[in-house]
């Protein structure tokens, strides 16, 4: 089985508001501000308001739970909830939260994202499987994910 590839967000991201401890972990919403994804399958506009309510566990994994809106160059609203694991710890996050670039070696965050599209021409959105991989951050402001149709 291969993957294709559906497209690739560029996200736009605001500081992220910390939270602080919590029994689960060091929770932190990372807001999003906008930013535009592209690819061979669908291409447009991901709009602001949207963000990701990130929790790093005692265990050093950090679990990423975002909920955001895309519009598609053709107008189409399209709802993304990405869910996923990595795993940086609390002082990794620190560091790309600084702006300091990622040394990908070891570098691992993977994610299931799912939409919800109208019933007409992104109808498929709707009935794929999709993967995300997060790319190790090069700035503080965005995080880039290619995301792949599982045919």
């Amino acid at each position: 089985m291969e993957l294709e590839l559906a497209f690739t967000l560029y996200v736009d991201l605001d500081a992220p508001v910390e939270v602080g401890a919590t029994p689960q972990g060091t929770r932190r919403i990372i807001p999003i501000t906008g930013g535009r994804f592209e690819g061979p399958l669908l291409k447009g506009d991901i709009l602001p308001g949207g963000a990701d309510w990130n929790l790093v566990r005692p265990d050093g994994i950090v679990h990423l739970w975002a909920r955001y809106t895309i519009r598609a160059d053709d107008g189409a609203l399209i709802m993304v909830t990405n869910e996923g694991w990595g795993t940086q710890d609390d002082a990794t996050m620190q560091q790309i939260f600084s702006g300091v670039p990622m040394d990908p070696a070891g570098w691992y965050c993977r994610t299931q994202p799912r939409f919800e599209a109208d019933m007409g021409r992104h109808q498929w959105l709707n009935e794929s499987v999709f993967a995300g991989d997060l790319r190790p951050p090069t700035r503080a402001d965005q995080v880039v994910v290619d995301i792949y149709r599982i045919p």
